[in-house]
């Protein structure tokens, strides 16, 4: 006997349907657990603010600090530069239109002499002023910024900005910058630069 055809036509009309069914709740238990399992490796294992971690480079002790010769820190000096200088002159001392003239290559930076140099960030600038040929003239004087510094910190600065970027000039010493504070007496009024090129440098 011949088993009866079945009508495959028929059965592929019959529309697909679907029920709602909860999750099982140990599934849900397992991905919990697996998800707290994670967390918990990575805050042990990833370092994060992990004192282990960071504790050590807090502090470097004094007998593996670079050593530092009898000149100015020009560490603290490029950090104050950046700090309150690299806004107007920028971080790599090229300056920026309509706020302030280079200090690469500077004739006012690498001059022989520091005493302009140390005047300039004491009582500060204004008016017209050349730097390498072009001529730069801004609406606001340079602020007084380095007024504010104790005698090893402007001397750091200034140090720094001679020596950055290519500049090859001698240091500024501590002692250089308390020498023209002495001559300013208390002065606070910005120099003109006609004014400042009749000092000697």
């Amino acid at each position: 006997m011949n088993a009866e055809p079945k009508n495959y036509n028929a059965m592929s009309e019959t529309e697909p349907t679907s029920t709602s069914a909860t999750v099982p709740m140990w599934l849900i238990m397992a991905t919990l657990v697996l998800l707290f399992l994670g967390a918990w490796f990575f805050d042990t294992r990833g370092g994060w603010f992990e004192a282990k971690v960071y504790t050590p480079f807090a502090a470097v002790p004094e007998n593996f600090q670079p050593a530092r010769g009898d000149g100015p820190d020009l560490q603290r000096g490029g950090a104050l530069y950046q700090l309150n200088c690299a806004l107007c002159h920028n971080s790599d001392g090229a300056g920026k239109p309509n706020q302030a003239p280079p200090l690469v290559g500077s004739e006012w930076v690498i001059a022989p002499g520091v005493n302009r140099l140390i005047r300039i960030p004491q009582v500060g600038l204004g008016g017209t002023i050349e730097v390498k040929g072009q001529k730069y003239d801004f609406s606001a004087p340079m602020a007084a910024m380095g007024a504010t510094y104790n005698d090893d910190d402007l001397a750091a600065v200034l140090s720094y900005i001679r020596t950055a970027w290519g500049n090859k000039a001698a240091f500024v010493t501590a002692e250089h910058v308390k020498k023209v504070r002495d001559e300013l007496k208390g002065r606070t009024q910005a120099y003109t630069v006609d004014e400042l090129k009749k000092l000697p440098e």
